[in-house]
């Protein structure tokens, strides 16, 4: 009994060492994942416009919170944006995460950063709003991410 255990040990600690190290692995994997996704979305809201970009990123059931009013799902958060920005070139949002995390199973992550949100007023002043945003990440049934709080 005392071989068996003196064989059985060292392997069982060899197989865990390796899971952590697998687990730690997906992490970053999934992390770089994420923050790749975000830049993608920024990038789209720069070159195509902020509504075509969250309708992108989306997830069916996503959430905003703006203004303390909750906007729920695609539909909604499609009239938000056509009733609250401009498609022209005087609007623009550009934000970059500060900060990524992912959930040990690999299924939600989130992100925080700073954002500037930029328009030109109709007496062509130029405004500007800063703030931190926060974003949940939710993986798809495809291995995509996609928002479901911002």
């Amino acid at each position: 009994m005392k071989k068996l255990l003196q064989f059985i040990l060292p392997v069982f600690l060899l197989f865990y060492s390796c899971k952590i190290n697998t687990e730690k692995g997906s992490i970053e994997k999934w992390k770089h994942e994420i923050l790749e996704t975000e830049q993608n979305f920024a990038k789209m809201a720069r070159d195509k416009g902020i509504h075509d970009a969250f309708l992108t990123y989306a997830a069916e059931d996503a959430v905003l919170m703006r203004n303390n009013t909750l906007v729920i799902g695609e539909k909604a958060i499609s009239v938000y944006f056509e009733n609250n920005t401009s498609k022209d070139k005087d609007v623009s949002l550009t934000w970059k995460p500060d900060f990524v995390d992912v959930a040990a199973s690999g299924d939600l992550g989130y992100t925080y950063g700073n954002y500037t949100f930029s328009y030109i007023d109709s007496s062509g002043n130029k405004n500007e709003n800063k703030g931190v945003f926060h974003t949940v990440w939710k993986r798809q049934s495809d291995g995509t991410w996609r928002f479901v709080w911002d």
